[in-house]
């Protein structure tokens, strides 16, 4: 080897150390950034030879996809999730103590006790005080479900302009990727941005992506609507100003074509977007349904009937009223009954009604009179009012539940339904999680910065970069030596 060769040979591994070693403190300057994909430096050799260095992603597409799909379902499942949780605060949590089930039983027995006792005034007073407060828990429970509603439609208004703002971004940086592949730039730094946009993306919705070639990339969703060819698609949404029993949200729209709504309480839902349309538009409205069917089988159960010998007038909203201030007929859910059952005026005193017609009837009039004389010791009324809560009676089918039952049964089984459905949400965000963690972690074991594994090759690096500076200083010495020899 000439003098001159080898000269060459060193300041060639001079400059591939040097490339090595500013890849390797790229490397370890984002050890801790979990969107950075670790570079590795790798020798090769040229046609001619000589060699030089290309820098590689170590990446695994397969690992990637399925960590942003496990991302997806985990996002919708636990969004889903704090819907149902949320839900179930507005009964009273855990114990469901301000749950129409509980008010209605305590409602009861509190009858019962007054029906032993029908001369006892301050036993009416009671028993209508927990009337009161079964209406206001009616009412305060239809408010906080349309209030469920109306958070969810903010949170989707929220996650859609997130989602606009992603996929602009996605687009920039989409360009830069093909631009700079086409020129032949490093375009790691990028790719490592629109990987970390995918991720964000897939929380907000299921995503599925295609490569083309040049490093270019389009985005479906799980659904196979398009997200990004070639520009952003829009997505859009109109939030709604308030909710009640009786009002549809508004649709998502992604390039034109409606977003379904995940199903199910183990959802199908891909990112939290699909959740929140599910808790929106099915969840919340059935519990709403519930308390609709709950406040009108009340009405219907302590109607009172016409006591005449030749039954002429309609029967009438006795203890419980509601704004349509009739007694409603045929199974058939009444959209926000539940927010406007009061208790009959007539039976309030700070209002000027009399307590004792809750045992003699009469609200509507004498001819609604079971107790004409005024009678202390009558009790029918008030045992037929505590038996009716355990009849069955006829419910709609649309509320999703029961079709025949008491109106006590009817509102356990809506706490059954609702603790079922949270239930199994919550076995199953366990497990999506788990499976998040899982191939998340997998991904990183091949994509992140290992500091010891850095270090190890830095130090390799440096004996290295030692040999080829003696070989450097050996070939000046012997240059010196030359010179020397010809003056």
């Amino acid at each position: 080897m000439s003098l001159t060769s080898a000269l060459n040979t060193a300041q060639s591994s001079l400059s591939n150390y040097a490339t090595q070693t500013s890849v390797i403190s790229r490397n370890i300057s984002n050890a801790s950034n979990p969107d950075y994909v670790r570079r590795d430096a790798i020798l090769t050799n040229s046609v001619i030879g000589a060699q030089g260095v290309s820098v590689q992603r170590a990446q695994d597409m397969a690992l990637f996809v399925r960590s942003i799909s496990d991302k997806s379902t985990a996002s919708a499942q636990e969004t889903l999730l704090n819907g149902l949780t949320n839900l179930k605060n507005i009964l009273g949590g855990n114990d469901y103590e301000t749950s129409p089930a509980v008010l209605i039983a305590t409602m009861r027995d509190t009858l019962a006790t007054y029906a032993a006792k029908p001369g006892e005034a301050t036993l009416a007073q009671m028993a209508i005080a927990d009337a009161v407060t079964v209406a206001n828990g009616l009412n305060e429970a239809s408010k906080a479900v349309q209030s469920v509603r109306f958070e969810a439609d903010k949170a989707i208004g929220q996650q859609v302009q997130t989602l606009n703002e992603l996929l602009a971004r996605f687009e920039t940086n989409n360009n830069r990727i093909y631009s700079g592949t086409q020129t032949g730039k490093d375009v790691s730094a990028e790719l490592d941005e629109r990987d970390s946009l995918i991720k964000q993306i897939s929380s907000i919705i299921g995503v599925t992506q295609v490569t083309r070639s040049g490093n270019d990339m389009a985005l479906y969703t799980s659904d196979g609507i398009t997200l990004f060819e070639t520009v952003a698609r829009p997505v859009e949404f109109d939030t709604s100003s308030g909710f009640s029993a009786s009002l549809s949200g508004n649709q998502v729209f992604i390039d034109g074509v409606p977003l379904a709504a995940g199903q199910g309480a183990n959802t199908t839902g891909r990112g939290s977007l699909q959740s929140l349309i599910q808790i929106r538009d099915e969840y919340a409205p059935e519990m709403q349904n519930h308390l609709d069917e709950i406040a009108r089988g009340l009405v219907i159960a302590f109607a009172e009937s016409d006591q005449s010998a030749i039954p002429a007038l309609p029967d009438m909203p006795g203890l419980f009223t509601w704004s349509g201030g009739t007694v409603p007929v045929g199974a058939t859910i009444i959209p926000g009954i539940a927010s406007s059952i009061t208790v009959n005026p007539a039976l309030l005193q700070y209002a000027g009604g009399n307590p004792l017609l809750l045992r003699d009837g009469g609200i509507n009039g004498a001819a609604y009179s079971s107790n004409p004389t005024g009678a202390s010791g009558f009790s029918a009324l008030l045992d037929a009012h505590v038996q009716v809560l355990d009849e069955p009676m006829a419910f709609d089918a649309a509320a999703g539940i029961s079709t025949s039952s008491s109106i006590l049964a009817f509102a356990a089984e809506s706490i059954g339904w609702l603790e079922l459905n949270r239930s199994d949400a919550e076995s199953a965000a366990e497990s999506r999680e788990a499976s998040r963690f899982r191939s998340e972690e997998a991904f990183s074991n091949i994509t992140s910065v290992s500091l010891d594994e850095e270090m190890s090759i830095l130090l390799e690096l440096e004996q290295s970069y030692k040999a080829s500076a003696r070989l450097i200083s050996a070939v000046d010495e012997m240059l010196q030596a030359l010179l020397a020899v010809a003056r």
